[in-house]
């Protein structure tokens, strides 16, 4: 999962971000604290404004609070199943905490970005490049 967040002109300075899943219904509501505390690993701290930029695995723990994966299923795949789910049903929510708000100065409900449509014809060109070339191999094998 790809977090890119860009932030200026906050009232207090940075102490936390993380991601929080799952609210009760779509774009609104509270939820407990999905991924790691109390934040994002190299979020910009201290600050009121900057960028942030990171893949994370979720295939490992340490994408992940621990209360999270206990309270959905205890693994981690349980807990990527549930945070995926949450994304794409508008259940999830980044939260970016400060001094002047410490209970979070930015909150917004997140959307899963799909693929764009290149990047799938990019894919399905490459496919049908390797299909013609081990069709080429077979012809000259045979002949």
């Amino acid at each position: 999962m790809r977090v890119q967040v860009a932030f200026s002109d906050l009232l207090g300075n940075t102490t936390a971000s993380h991601i929080h899943a799952a609210t009760a219904s779509p774009g609104v509501g509270n939820a407990g604290v999905a991924t790691t505390v109390p934040t994002f690993t190299g979020f910009p701290l201290g600050v009121t404004s900057g960028t942030y930029d990171h893949l994370f695995d979720l295939t490992l723990a340490s994408s992940y609070n621990p209360p999270y994966v206990t309270a959905n299923g205890g693994t981690i795949a349980s807990a990527e199943a549930a945070l995926g789910a949450a994304l794409a049903d508008g259940k999830a929510y980044l939260n970016i905490h400060t001094t002047a708000f410490p209970g979070g100065e930015i909150r917004g409900f997140l959307q899963p970005v799909p693929e764009s449509v290149s990047t799938f014809g990019l894919l399905a060109l490459s496919l049908s490049g390797l299909w013609g070339v081990r069709r080429f191999r077979v012809a000259r094998e045979i002949h």
